[in-house]
């Protein structure tokens, strides 16, 4: 999928950013939950049910990875993570 996969940092307030190319191309600007697969030191985690925030007047995005992940894997502020898929969600939050 073009823009796919992408590095971005982890922001100070766990939040990771979603360019607003990104977010054209995925045709995700109107949508509010969406799933998430990401890769982090070698470990692929999929979030389910995250809240994409808008990030001021532009088509970029951001979604907060859930404390008990960055817990659970060591992720924290600054950190690199490969962004593998964004896809509108289906479901309630879960993460695997």
């Amino acid at each position: 999928m073009p823009g796919l996969p992408y590095r971005a940092r982890v922001y100070v307030n766990n939040q990771v950013l979603v360019p607003a190319s990104v977010v054209r191309t995925l045709g995700i600007e109107g949508v509010r939950y969406v799933d998430v697969t990401i890769r982090f030191r070698g470990f692929t985690i999929e979030l389910r049910g995250v809240r994409l925030l808008r990030a001021g007047n532009t088509a970029s995005r951001q979604f907060t990875i859930p404390r008990e992940v960055r817990e659970r894997y060591g992720i924290g502020p600054m950190d690199m993570v490969e962004v593998l898929d964004i896809r509108p969600s289906g479901g309630s939050r879960e993460v695997h």
